[in-house]
């Protein structure tokens, strides 16, 4: 069934007052909705702004949830886990350092000390999209050696099989969803970036590690799993799907996704908040 699409037009800082967002537009056609159904979810937001990522928080620190890596071998480490930086041009050196710089300020990278021992460095690459670039970490080694986890990863396909028929739909997405997942200690040795100006240590889940994804997957379905059970959420890594048969449905079962957001302190972008009618 085709559906309109609705987003929030914008959203200041959810961390001064008052908070503010204008109201919910439409993104395709002319369609309107009457003004308390425009209003309606900015109640809820407003109600549940701690859940939201801010200029002040963008990022979350979910409780409870600490990722552990194990390898499949033992110490001493063979040498094909401590490999050496790779060569950079200036262009790309200075890419590195913006994006070092930017992690490190939301608490997702440290410096490691020159008195700390090391056993595992992992090379980065900068990979450049016209003018955009991207530091991607080449974990394929680590990856080697890391023990596989088998969560399943549901099938989007067949998943959304199950929206075939609600009326109302709303889709959030968790905002940079990995980085907001801590490590444990042993963790964040194995998950040293070495660059050439200093060597790295993650603090939170890195994109490119093995399992990352069953890691994520496998905590939301924990966190969520009273929601599940009642079958109206869909979760798929990093998206949060809810789906009714009335509005007022709908927005409370939004509340209980927030309020659930916020007791494990998981931040919800609202530049991927889409409500589907």
């Amino acid at each position: 069934m085709s559906k309109q699409i609705y987003r929030i037009s914008s959203v200041k800082d959810t961390s001064k007052e008052p908070f503010v967002a204008n109201q919910l537009v439409e993104a395709e056609n002319n369609q309107s909705l009457s003004p308390k159904m425009r209003h309606d979810p900015i109640d809820v937001l407003y109600t549940y702004k701690n859940a939201l990522a801010s200029d002040n928080e963008p990022l979350g620190a979910i409780k409870g949830h600490e990722v552990d890596i194990n390898l499949n071998i033992h110490r001493p480490y063979p040498p094909v886990l401590r490999r050496p930086v790779y060569p950079a041009s200036p262009r790309a050196r200075k890419a590195l350092e913006k994006h070092i710089q930017e992690l490190n300020q939301l608490d997702v990278l440290r410096k490691v000390g020159h008195n700390e021992e090391v056993e595992v460095t992992t090379p980065v690459i900068i990979a450049w999209n016209n003018d955009k670039s991207r530091m991607v970490e080449d974990f394929r080694s680590l990856n080697t050696y890391t023990a596989p986890d088998r969560y399943p990863i549901p099938q989007i396909k067949k998943t959304l099989t199950q929206l075939s028929n609600p009326t109302y739909i709303t889709s959030v997405d968790a905002l940079r969803c990995f980085h907001q997942k801590r490590l444990k200690v042993k963790t964040k040795k194995l998950l040293r970036i070495i660059t050439h100006f200093g060597i790295y240590e993650y603090l939170r889940m890195p994109f490119c590690i093995e399992n990352a994804p069953c890691h994520y997957q496998s905590m939301k379905n924990t966190i969520f799993s009273t929601q599940l059970s009642k079958h109206w959420l869909i979760l798929h890594i990093d998206y949060i799907i809810i789906f009714s048969d009335s509005w007022s449905m709908n927005l409370e079962r939004l509340s209980r996704v927030l309020d659930k957001a916020t007791g494990v302190n998981m931040k919800i972008s609202l530049k991927k908040w889409s409500f589907f009618l």
